[in-house]
């Protein structure tokens, strides 16, 4: 197939392609822009913060070594690479404490993912996209593409093993690499044909592994190489959505629904319904961890007066959290259930601290597991992937009281949404240990002004540590 020719030019892969290519700034409505720019100031806070920790640094040491052609930044600190390597780095460190935002349909953190690489080649002088309104559209392609095709996968990627920002998120990537490079339907058409190609990422990475926080890393690299690679004419797979055979959702889901593609593209947003985390952890433990934060404030309990704490959440949150906690590392903690309750029974919060290494096997937060229980709620179950982070818990106290509390949506979540305030705050507390506070505070003002902004490189200026 000639790399100018598109095969069903009907066929939703194409659709999408035309859709991101096409995409313009005056196209999208002034409440997503708006939303974006808080995912976007939330997105720097999370990759600053995760560019000193470990696994960040070995990924770091790796690719210094190696040596690049210094066109892109490593944020974080005084250092440059390829734009492909930066994304490598910056993705990872963005994925690197369970921080980044959350689509909760496609299990998506598109701002790990998008924000680096649009800032990474908005730098580097290759993209076609230098006004902060350009490079606003670019991100926003990257996160209405990925996340319908991370709903389109639907759960079944996800419980067939597959780690969605791994697989589905190189399709946030390609979508925003293409658009920064100004590709034209039929190359923006071959780089998600040839990002879904090149998507990987298990779910047994959770238990333990640091290769969880690469997902976001390598995702975001086969996105950039994606794009760069169908702009020279390299062609991919021109149906990789749609292929009933070897096709992405054909193979990472086998259960999948091709309306969610394109369904009132362009007229609804999924852009517009990403969430943030206000806690370090898996968000599907999120409604569990207020739940009961609740039930202690307003009761007074402590650790010692509770006799056993049972929680009821959907299938898919008991089999990605639900599993028995063993000490194995940062990530394990961050992805467990009962790890996250027993912190927040025993010290009465759950933040960044309870999750360094010396305290991931606390002798009282290990025995204190002993007194939870979780399960499969059939009522929260049968109301659908909608209510996938809802949870009913309950707190039966050593005098035998019984207390309740019933959650469907997190905090964070568009159902129950934060301020600005709120994530500007978050922001500071990841990077205040990092920058100096007229940079945080220039950082707070360039975010917020976005899209007027005639060049994106102060940003990535105050990025470099």
């Amino acid at each position: 197939m000639s790399s100018n020719t598109i095969a069903d030019p009907s066929g939703s892969t194409a659709i999408l392609a035309r859709f991101a290519a096409g995409l313009r700034f005056e196209d999208i409505p002034p409440t997503v822009v708006e939303r974006i720019k808080l995912h976007v100031l939330d997105g720097l806070g999370v990759c600053l913060h995760g560019s000193a920790l470990p696994w960040t640094r070995m990924v770091r040491e790796m690719i210094v070594a190696e040596g690049g052609n210094s066109s892109a930044s490593l944020w974080g600190c005084n250092a440059r690479t390829s734009v492909s390597q930066a994304v490598l780095i910056n993705c990872t460190a963005g994925h690197a404490f369970e921080m980044d935002d959350i689509h909760k349909e496609s299990v998506l953190h598109p701002n790990s993912l998008a924000i680096p690489v649009a800032l990474a080649l908005a730098e580097s002088g290759a993209s076609t996209a230098v006004h902060g309104a350009d490079v606003m559209t670019a991100i926003i392609a990257g996160y209405e593409v990925g996340t319908r095709v991370g709903n389109a996968a639907t759960t079944a990627l996800f419980l067939n093993g597959f780690h969605p920002q791994g697989t589905s998120g190189a399709f946030v990537a390609a979508a925003t690499a293409g658009k920064m490079l100004g590709l034209d339907d039929q190359q923006m058409q071959h780089a998600l044909g040839i990002a879904g190609s090149m998507g990987a990422g298990l779910m047994a990475a959770q238990e333990g592994a640091m290769v969880k926080r690469l997902h976001a890393g390598k995702a975001a690299q086969s996105g950039v190489y994606a794009a760069m690679l169908a702009k020279r004419g390299f062609t991919g797979i021109h149906n990789i959505l749609e292929a009933e055979y070897g096709g992405f959702l054909s193979s990472f889901s086998r259960e999948y629904d091709l309306r969610k593609l394109t369904d009132e593209l362009g007229s609804f947003w999924e852009a517009g319904k990403v969430g943030f985390k206000l806690y370090p952890n898996v968000t599907s433990i999120h409604t569990a961890l207020d739940a009961l934060q609740s039930i202690l404030v307003a009761e007074r309990l402590g650790a010692s007066d509770i006799a056993s704490i049972k929680v009821g959440c959907g299938h898919m949150t008991f089999v990605h959290t639900a599993w028995p906690y063993v000490p194995h590392g940062v990530t394990a903690a961050q992805m467990n259930l009962y790890y996250g309750l027993a912190v927040m029974a025993t010290r009465g919060r759950v933040s960044a601290q309870d999750y360094e290494p010396e305290k991931l096997a606390d002798p009282g937060v290990l025995a204190f597991i002993n007194r939870i229980e979780a399960y499969e709620d059939a009522e929260i179950e049968s109301m659908g992937p909608a209510y996938r982070h809802a949870c009913n818990l309950s707190v039966t106290t050593a005098e035998g009281s019984v207390h309740k509390r019933r959650i469907l949506a997190r905090r964070g979540s568009p159902e129950d949404d934060v301020q600005s305030i709120d994530i500007e705050n978050k922001f500071r507390t990841n990077v205040t240990p990092l920058l100096p506070a007229n940079s945080v505070l220039r950082l707070v003002e360039l975010t917020a002004e976005f899209d007027s902004l005639s060049e994106i490189k102060p940003i990535n200026d105050l990025l470099r540590i």
